[in-house]
């Protein structure tokens, strides 16, 4: 996938999100969302499980074939100041900078989704999961679908950091209650604002945090550019 393709899709996913929240708001209604932090996802996927899952999905043989190539037989070492380890087999993680990557997570993942209640969207390891909340049985249905992705994330061996996620409850409401969501036994911090696929989302929907973040970081650039240039040779 070309760079401006890619920057394309992420544009739409953040579009989608922000109208579904925008919509909600207008009409006094109210969503809860988690920013969900996977850890080191890319280096965790088991190979073994991966081929398993694209064997399932009903890939071509001969794909098949490529792709185990493409994963199978791979080793490192780990050097130590001069010492220089034994070769030690890769048996996990998608290897990084390769275009095929980010396909295969997609793969080894596509079946997060499963029994899920409330809307989950994944982009990469950028998660976030979400539900209008109009009375208490809303939020429990959130809730069990958080437990429902804490068990898929047991099962595929992958890692979840609930202290570094972010609960956050759009509305424009001046009393908010605490949600109080957990993921895999631990409470879930509460945040006025989050940062999802580069934007700031506060949870007025309000783009004040995001223009001055863009501001102070164009400003931060812009004073690197000028003392690159006038830099004294």
């Amino acid at each position: 996938m070309e760079v401006d393709t890619l920057q394309f899709v992420v544009m739409n996913m953040d579009l989608r999100i922000l109208w579904i929240i925008a919509d909600s708001l207008d009409n006094g209604d109210k969503i809860d969302a988690i920013i969900v932090y996977f850890s080191k996802v890319f280096d965790l996927v088991p190979h073994g499980r991966l081929l398993t899952k694209i064997a399932n999905s009903g890939v071509d043989s001969r794909v098949m074939v490529w792709i185990r190539e493409f994963l199978l037989g791979r080793t490192q070492r780990v050097r130590v100041g001069g010492q220089l380890s034994a070769e030690g087999r890769v048996t996990s993680g998608v290897p990084q900078g390769s275009a095929l990557s980010p396909l295969l997570f997609l793969a080894y993942v596509k079946d997060i989704w499963r029994n899920m209640e409330s809307t989950i969207r994944l982009f990469a390891d950028d998660c976030i999961i979400y539900r209008k909340i109009i009375n208490n049985a809303d939020m429990e249905k959130l809730q069990k679908d958080l437990d429902r992705l804490g068990e898929w994330v047991v099962e595929n061996a992958m890692k979840i950091n609930p202290s570094k996620s972010k609960e956050i409850r759009f509305t424009r409401a001046r009393v908010k209650d605490s949600p109080n969501y957990s993921l895999m036994g631990t409470l879930i911090p509460e945040a006025s604002s989050c940062k999802y696929l580069g934007l700031i989302l506060r949870s007025d929907l309000s783009w004040a945090d995001q223009v001055n973040y863009a501001v102070k970081k164009k400003g931060l650039e812009s004073t690197t550019f000028h003392n690159v240039n006038t830099k004294k040779g």
